[in-house]
């Protein structure tokens, strides 16, 4: 919805990673020096690191586009708590290796005559690990062991691990992962963006899809975004999704942290910022979403128009009295009636948000 109100040509805050919208942020910047440096070594490890949504895909992303698949073959793995023989499995999967049978050999010398055919070719590989804090210490084990492999003195298998905070820490305390250690040529944790580069930030992403200054953003937004967010994009996307859609329901060429406050109460109380992971609900089959509002929504809205027309008429009877005459009582009447009106007020917003949001998505939304 947003996206056609504001003349939008996409959705500038999407959460999943697109290389399209990559900003270079200062860490961003460093880490992708540090990936330059390591993959001109041609061998070893690699490791990035950072927090759930500090855009360690989108980097990845984007250096995947800048590679020259003539000299450069790229296998990629998200894990899943694998163990050792799983994770040999999955890397010769992740580079297009059809395995008869299921055994580790057979999994180990595919791998190994696949790299020296790229190696033949002219091509290096470089195998991608996102989710490492995921994997065992078997499991990691295996990688080093892979990149064993050699043709010559030249090493045929380089790698690049991706993951949260607890992955860096594992791979500098524990006791079993020493030799891996030795073999880490470049590493970089991937820090949250600063105050300072909220605004930019914001302004690239729209700027992708055609953004024209409307709407335009209050000054004070950028900074109380990056209290909310302490920097990291992804909640920065979460934020400004429903912060642009909040504008078009509204109608608003202008936002402004009134707006956002109202965004981050709504948020708080639909839990969308966690303070841990949810645990897996039951599978649900999804009802089909109608293409138009749900039977007996306009009839709830009328009354709600009723209801705020009488409170909005006994406020102003009230209003009319003689302020001296006015006793205790009715002040209190007074004040719980315009607490009421308030509320009112707030529960459509939402409401009307959630059903925008239902409406949009490709799935039922479980609050509409």
């Amino acid at each position: 919805m947003f996206d056609d109100f504001y003349g939008l040509a996409g959705r500038p805050f999407q959460l999943t990673p697109d290389p399209q919208f990559y900003f270079e942020s200062a860490t961003h910047r460093k880490a992708l020096s540090y990936l330059g440096y390591g993959l001109a070594q041609g061998e070893g490890f690699i490791v990035i690191t950072g927090e759930v949504g500090a855009g360690k895909s989108t980097l990845v992303a984007h250096l995947m586009r800048k590679i020259d698949p003539a000299q450069l073959t790229v296998g990629q793995i998200v894990t899943s708590n694998l163990d050792g023989a799983e994770l040999v499995h999955v890397a010769a999967q992740a580079f297009g290796l059809d395995i008869e049978g299921h055994d580790k050999a057979s999994a180990l010398g595919a791998i190994e005559g696949f790299l020296h055919e790229e190696a033949r070719a002219g091509r290096r590989c470089l195998l991608v690990v996102d989710e490492s804090q995921n994997l065992s210490v078997e499991a990691l084990e295996e990688l080093r062991m892979l990149s064993n492999f050699q043709l010559g003195a030249h090493p045929l298998l380089q790698t690049l691990l991706l993951g949260q905070p607890e992955f860096k820490q594992m791979l500098a305390e524990h006791i079993e992962l020493e030799q891996l250690r030795q073999r880490v040529i470049a590493a970089h944790h991937l820090e949250a963006m600063g105050a300072s580069e909220i605004e930019p930030y914001i302004t690239h992403r729209l700027q992708c899809v055609g953004w024209d200054g409307n709407p335009a953003f209050d000054q004070r937004v950028f900074a109380e975004l990056f209290d909310a967010t302490t920097g990291i994009p992804r909640r920065v996307n979460q934020i400004m999704s429903r912060l642009l859609l909040l504008g078009a329901v509204e109608q608003r060429t202008r936002i402004d942290s009134a707006m956002l406050a109202s965004v981050r109460k709504e948020m708080e109380g639909d839990s969308a910022f966690p303070a841990a992971a949810p645990q897996p609900l039951a599978k649900v089959e999804p009802a089909p979403v109608p293409a138009s509002p749900p039977a007996g929504v306009e009839d709830l809205l009328a009354d709600r128009d009723v209801q705020i027309f009488e409170l909005q008429r006994a406020v102003a009877e009230l209003a009319e009295a003689k302020p001296a005459a006015m006793s205790d009582e009715w002040t209190e009447r007074l004040k719980a009636i315009e607490h009421r009106l308030a509320e009112q007020e707030d529960a459509v917003r939402h409401v009307l948000t959630m059903l925008i949001e239902w409406f949009e998505s490709d799935k039922p939304r479980a609050a509409a």
